[in-house]
């Protein structure tokens, strides 16, 4: 029996190379206070009577995306979206590039690029007493997004 290829340990890709860019209004800044991010695609789903069958199928109807970021304290860019708001009635969209770069994984460079991302809300102001460090949690949507830079093949992939 041939042995299958396994996934070596160096291919993985390391949690902490990474690089974040965010664009608002033709302003572009390294977000180097980001400390995690996630972006997710979710499926609208409908569901479907199917005549003789008992259960429902399920067809894709649209999609949104969401996602979440933690950061250090120490920035007002996304505060000043709030009270711009507040103030205007005008909402505030951005893009948000992230790269993941390990130069030890064979799987090379990912990109990826999210369009008109919004924010639900966020921090005004904070303090802890008991902490070592302030950060604070930000989520929003996006309404698009692009693969710019794709992960190589691994081998014994195929």
């Amino acid at each position: 029996m041939a042995t299958a290829a396994t996934m070596l340990a160096k291919d993985s890709v390391s949690a902490k190379l990474a690089q974040c860019y965010v664009t608002i209004d033709g302003n572009r800044y390294n977000f180097m206070q980001a400390i995690d991010f996630e972006a997710k695609f979710e499926k609208t789903k409908t569901e479907v009577p199917i005549l003789g069958k008992t259960g429902t199928g399920n067809k894709a109807s649209g999609w949104k995306g969401t996602g979440k970021a933690t950061f250090h304290y120490n920035t007002d860019i996304f505060r000043k979206m709030m009270l711009s708001y507040k103030d205007t009635g005008k909402d505030v969209y951005f893009d948000i590039q992230v790269t993941n770069d390990d130069p030890a994984s064979d799987a090379g460079r990912h990109r990826m690029i999210f369009v008109d991302c919004n924010i639900n809300g966020g921090i005004l102001a904070k303090f802890d007493s008991n902490g070592e460090y302030l950060d604070e949690e930000m989520d929003f949507t996006f309404e698009d997004f692009r693969l710019a830079e794709e992960f190589k093949q691994l081998a014994g992939m195929r």
